[in-house]
This record gives C-alpha cells, structure tokens and sequence, in this order.
C-alpha cells in the first residue's frame, strides 16, 4: 500500500469510515454482521483494493487478535492473509487483500441467509460440474494440511467462510479469526460455528478439541458440498466418498480418521 494516508500498522484511528473515504473510495460496506465487525471494501487511488475489518464489540476484538495470531503461524495460497493491523475507535482492525468471489453463504443481520435458490452462491456452486467442486474441495483441504503442520484446529469453519470466485473458479477461505492452536479443552458450553457443521465436542463443555474435531467439519463440508440440494438427499460424490465421509464425521473422535492428512490420504484415493 503506497498511499501515505492509509492507517499504518500500529496506528491509532478515530472514526475509521470517514478516514477511509479520505483516502480512497469506499465501495462496499458489511454491516449488521453477526461477528460483531463492520467491514469495508475500499479502492485507493492506485487501484489496488483492500478489505478492511473493523471490531465492534469485544467479542469481535478478542476474535481478530486470535485472528492475527493465526494468520502470522499459518501462510497458504487458499487462505487470504491479514496483512496489517491498527486499531480503530478503541478497538482493533486488520486490513487484507481483496480477493474476488462469492461467499457461498451470508447470514444477515443474524438471520438465515439463502442457500437453496436458484441465484444463491451456494446453489450455483453446487451446479458446477463436478471435476469443478471437487477442485475446489481440494484446495479446501490443502489448505487444513497448513493449519494441521502449524498447530492449529479449525473453529467456525462453514460455508460462509468460502469465498468462491466464479469466474476464475478459485476457492479462498476468510473469516478463520476462530481457528486456535490445539489439543484444547473446551471450557464453555459450545464454540461458535454452524450447527451444520459442528462437532459433537464442539457442544460439551470439557470436551477436547483437536485435529479429529477439524476432520469432521472438513468432512461435514464435503457432505454438503457434494449435495445437488440442501436437504442431503442428492450426493454427487460417488460410495467410495460417502464412505470417507461417514468415517470423517463419526460422532465418537476415536473412530474417525487420526488427521486431516489421513482424511485427504483416504479422501485422494475414490474414484
């Protein structure tokens, strides 16, 4: 980023939507987000586009500060980067690369977003032809591989958090502020996340949470991916995969494969 005016690393800004507009133009906002962030699209006088996160409440502060400690311990093609960070009317903020795409799935204003009409990401992604979505699951799983090596288990991982480019038929994911280094214990009553994608684990308090737990979501993600509808009536995806499938999200975390390397050893091997 070369223009001067833009909020440096470290920076501390008031009112951070007029500050941006004064740099550059702001062409997309996100409110009403049920993370707690407004966010911004905004296009500096280069040309180049960032998107910038904001935090609202101090849920969503504590979630982007775990959020920068993930994205400086896990670097992956697949995942789009927070690459800057200051804080904004008393809270933080980080800035990333604009990437484009769809997300496959947007709640608003906490409310249930769209998956199933005929104009929904989610719909159209799963109109794709198949070599295409499973590609796309491909990269989805290279992209854990990173997140095993450093340490780390997946946490709010849905289909909101894929960002699916159409035109150049690229999956990127956003959104992994909840991603935290594991084994842990959980010592709430649930993580947060999509009951669709949920872990049994992930709803019990003094449950441990570990690789095993990002093997089921990952699975998870294939079963609904790899659906032609959202009722899981229509699998794509051929007996050999539901059959990785049915291991990957076993309720019990013994019985499932050990890691997301032997899931995507297990997953690479159907036909």
């Amino acid at each position: 980023m070369t223009d001067r005016r833009f909020p440096r690393a470290g920076e501390v800004v008031t009112d951070l939507e007029g500050r941006l507009g004064s740099v550059g133009t702001v062409f997309a906002a996100f409110r009403g987000q049920d993370s707690g962030c407004v966010s911004y699209g905004v296009e500096l006088p280069s040309g180049k586009r960032v998107f910038v996160k904001s935090a609202r409440t101090e849920g969503a502060a504590g979630s982007l500060l775990r959020g920068w400690a993930f994205h400086r311990a896990v670097r992956h093609p697949a995942i789009v980067p927070q690459v800057r960070r200051f804080t904004a009317d008393g809270r933080p903020a980080v800035v990333l690369p604009w990437c484009p795409g769809e997300v496959l799935y947007h709640p608003v204003d906490g409310r249930s977003g769209d998956r199933t009409g005929p104009g929904s990401p989610t719909a159209r992604f799963r109109a794709l032809p198949l070599p295409v979505v499973l590609a796309a699951l491909d990269r989805l799983l290279d992209a854990h591989l990173a997140v095993e090596a450093a340490g780390f288990v997946a946490v709010d991982l849905y289909d909101g958090s894929m960002l699916y480019d159409f035109a150049g038929r690229r999956m990127r994911l956003v959104d992994l502020d909840e991603y935290r280094p594991g084994p842990f214990v959980l010592d709430g009553d649930r993580l947060p996340g999509s009951r669709r994608y949920l872990a049994p684990e992930q709803c019990s308090r003094g449950a441990v949470i570990d690789t095993r737990t990002t093997v089921f979501t990952l699975g998870r993600a294939a079963r609904l991916l790899l659906d032609a509808g959202d009722e899981e009536r229509a699998w794509r995806g051929g007996a050999a995969r539901l059959e990785v499938i049915a291991r990957a999200t076993d309720p019990d975390p013994a019985r499932r494969h050990p890691t997301v390397a032997a899931f995507t050893t297990a997953w690479r091997a159907c036909r």
